[in-house]
């Protein structure tokens, strides 16, 4: 079994766009790639390496426990999971111009929660060539993962998403 695998949400959009081009870069043969509510958190333990996909929500929205709102459902789930041992990168996408208080903000809650579970996080991305105001996915000039914006930077994507998975890819020993 692969020892990496990539979960995002939701599917069909940019977020499952970025998963495919992240998995063509590191490798199908290294990188199994499932949309989070397919995931069965039972198999957990048969993977080293987690790389989350998700796109900006608010704070809100976040917390609320509706049906829809998928990795609420996965980190309900994994509550009392301990991830020591586990390595997870991030990946989230936002829009800096219609949301610059906000940009990549789930990135922070995604930080959060794998913290708590005792999870290691590496993928650190520089906030330097982005224009945003506030994020809750950023602290000391990086984000807790990779930012994209598809909405105002798509052209701009590929080439972040390539030098993203090399520093992973090294940091996770793929």
């Amino acid at each position: 079994m692969k020892k990496t695998i990539l979960l995002y949400w939701a599917p069909g959009g940019n977020v499952e766009k970025a998963a495919r081009q992240i998995q063509a870069q590191i490798g199908a043969d290294k990188l199994e790639m499932l949309d989070v509510a397919s995931f069965n958190v039972s198999r957990m333990d048969a993977y080293e390496n987690f790389i989350f996909g998700i796109a900006t929500i608010g704070a809100e929205i976040w917390r609320d426990a509706k049906g829809d709102n998928k990795w609420n459902e996965f980190f309900v789930k994994t509550e009392n999971k301990d991830f020591s041992g586990k390595t997870f990168a991030f990946y989230g996408l936002g829009d800096q111009v219609l949301y610059p208080d906000h940009f990549v903000d789930a990135l922070g809650f995604l930080k959060e929660e794998v913290e708590k579970r005792n999870g290691k996080i590496v993928g650190f991305w520089p906030t330097e060539g982005y224009t945003f105001t506030d994020s809750e996915g950023a602290a000391d000039g990086k984000f807790f993962g990779l930012a994209l914006d598809e909405d105002q930077e798509n052209e701009m994507t590929p080439e972040r998403i390539k030098k993203w998975t090399a520093q992973i890819s090294q940091e996770m020993k793929l």
